[in-house]
């Protein structure tokens, strides 16, 4: 286990460097950029996704050029602005550089977990970071355990019990609840609980009271959950269907096979049958899908439901980031994704030889 671990981590470098490579390049194409951000700031006007004047290409490809191709004249909104200005605010961005200068420096300062300031805050990268993760953590981390906790008890009854009333209704409440989108039913949330039209039981914005500060360690904690019930209910609305019926289907398969009948015919109980042996067979599958939910529970699945409750986590903070054009935010959004997102892979392959110590990555090629 320890090669196929030390294979694995060697493995991440290629990857990871081929996912840098392949947004930094998709980014020189990419319309309009920090540069005409700032130049629309200073005169009043707005920049949109077709700001660059010509066609394609972003501040991030151009500034490679050299002389008065790459001041004034090249950027909408920086006619009668002096070509040396916008020389400087190059500079300040870094696309006074070629190409291959700023992503081999990117790349130097990311191994070593330095992600630079943002353009457009005046404050570090991974400090913006750190303070927005507090809120993605809370509704990922809840809305995965909440998740998995309900759907695979329910997915084993269902399996236990398929084709009952109860395996019926169950699967048409959570297909319902499945084609109901989250932002829907989040908006239908509050105005049916936190005071839109009918009750106000649950607060409509915010992780905290105003209070915060004041309340006991007790109340903190009440406090705290207090404003997750609307938001992971609405999250984990959708998020039950996959798992469910996932579990249920992995169990009926197992159930059928031979050495369940064998299991039962030497006399164990129901329970013994399906906790002591299905069990550990039926959820490699699940956990197989576990790194997937995992990342997408935490940093891509919360951009509405954070806009719609007003909770600044991360999914708002990358959105933002990706119109502003602030790019250190953007690419320290990506890495640290990506990379969390290989070790969390990691992590569920170490989880199979847990689960199950008949399968050996040892002997496998990665």
């Amino acid at each position: 286990m320890g090669t196929y671990i030390l294979r694995r981590l060697l493995l991440m470098i290629p990857t990871m460097f081929g996912i840098m490579a392949v947004s930094f390049a998709i980014i020189q194409f990419a319309p309009g950029g920090p540069v005409e951000q700032m130049i629309a700031q200073l005169t009043g006007t707005n920049v949109d996704a077709t700001a660059r004047i010509g066609g394609g290409g972003s501040d991030f490809g151009s500034a490679q050029q050299g002389g008065e191709g790459s001041s004034a004249g090249k950027y909408r909104g920086s006619q009668g602005l002096d070509p040396e200005f916008i020389k400087q605010l190059e500079k300040q961005f870094g696309f006074d550089k070629p190409w291959y200068e700023r992503f081999g420096k990117m790349l130097w300062n990311y191994i070593r977990f330095d992600f630079g300031q943002s353009y457009f805050r005046d404050v570090s990268v991974i400090s913006l970071i750190a303070e927005k993760l507090p809120v993605s953590i809370s509704l990922g981390l809840w809305m995965t355990l909440i998740s998995y906790g309900i759907s695979i008890p329910l997915g084993i009854r269902k399996a236990v019990n398929e084709g009952s009333k109860f395996d019926v209704w169950t699967s048409t409440a959570i297909v319902i609840g499945y084609a109901i989108p989250g932002f829907l039913f989040a908006v239908f949330l509050i105005i049916l609980f936190a005071g839109g039209s009918f009750y106000h039981w649950f607060p409509s914005r915010g992780l905290t009271s105003d209070n915060w500060e004041q309340l006991s360690l007790l109340g903190k904690v009440g406090d705290y959950f207090w404003h997750l019930v609307l938001p992971i209910t609405a999250m984990s609305l959708s998020s039950f269907a996959t798992t469910t019926f996932l579990t249920k289907n992995s169990f009926l398969d197992e159930i059928r096979k031979q050495y369940v009948v064998t299991a039962r015919a030497k006399g164990l109980t129901e329970k013994r049958v399906l906790y002591g042996h299905v069990f550990r067979n039926a959820m490699l599958i699940i956990i197989a899908g576990f790194p997937g939910a995992f990342v997408a529970a935490f940093f891509t699945g919360s951009l509405l439901i954070e806009k719609i409750f007003s909770l600044d986590g991360l999914g708002l903070l990358s959105f933002k980031s990706i119109v502003d054009r602030d790019y250190p935010v953007v690419f320290a959004n990506l890495y640290i994704f990506s990379l969390i997102g290989i070790i969390v892979g990691l992590i569920s392959d170490l989880t199979y030889t847990w689960v199950d110590p008949r399968i050996d990555f040892e002997s496998r090629e990665v």
